[in-house]
């Protein structure tokens, strides 16, 4: 228990797994149900969607247009406008998987890659870490996208790209946060 009233006990921060069902095994995810231990020592249930890393890229080319995808997203129910992204595969590092990833979505390699940060995507409920970069010195590359991916490239300013978070044109979380932060490392 903590010496002072208001003070955390040491273990609050800790949910020891007590057990672990996996309900789910599928291509790109699988679904446990863990239970853990509290700190006030009950028992609590957590749902958790396991995903591997992933990578999203702000390429920017040469004119200062970034390079989004549109594709249609099924849980949205709506095409969105995104920055390219996609999963790490077995045994890949982000960086491979960025370079793959611009050639199989836009037909492009970049010369520059800076990693701009990692961030948990949605940590109340699932394992899936992103990397974020921002590519620039694009040049033609291609390798065949995914079977089933329907993506058309839209080149957006990206100052314009950035007032369309305003208007809801993107409302994508990762290309939101990827973009605001790419913009420091750009040419003003």
């Amino acid at each position: 228990m903590p010496d002072h009233p208001g003070e955390l006990p040491p273990d609050f921060h800790s949910e020891p797994t007590v057990s672990t069902k996996r309900i789910y095994e599928g291509n790109i995810l699988n679904v446990r149900v863990d239970t853990v231990r509290m700190s006030s020592g009950r028992d609590a249930t957590r749902e958790i969607v396991e995903h591997s890393h992933a990578v999203c890229i702000v390429p920017v080319d040469d004119d200062g247009n970034v390079v989004l995808v549109r594709q249609y997203r099924k849980p949205a129910e709506e095409a969105l406008l995104e920055v390219p992204a996609g999963g790490v595969e077995d045994g890949e590092v982000s960086e491979e998987a960025v370079l793959r990833e611009l050639q199989e979505e836009i037909g492009y390699t970049a010369d520059s890659l800076l990693h701009l940060s990692s961030f948990w995507v949605a940590p109340g409920w699932a394992t899936e870490y992103m990397h974020a970069y921002l590519a620039t010195g694009l040049r033609e590359s291609r390798l065949d996208g995914d079977e089933d991916e329907n993506i058309e490239v839209v080149r957006v300013p990206f100052d314009q790209a950035l007032a369309m978070f305003k208007t809801g044109e993107i409302h994508d979380g990762k290309t939101i946060a990827s973009m605001l932060l790419a913009q420091p490392h750009l040419p003003k």
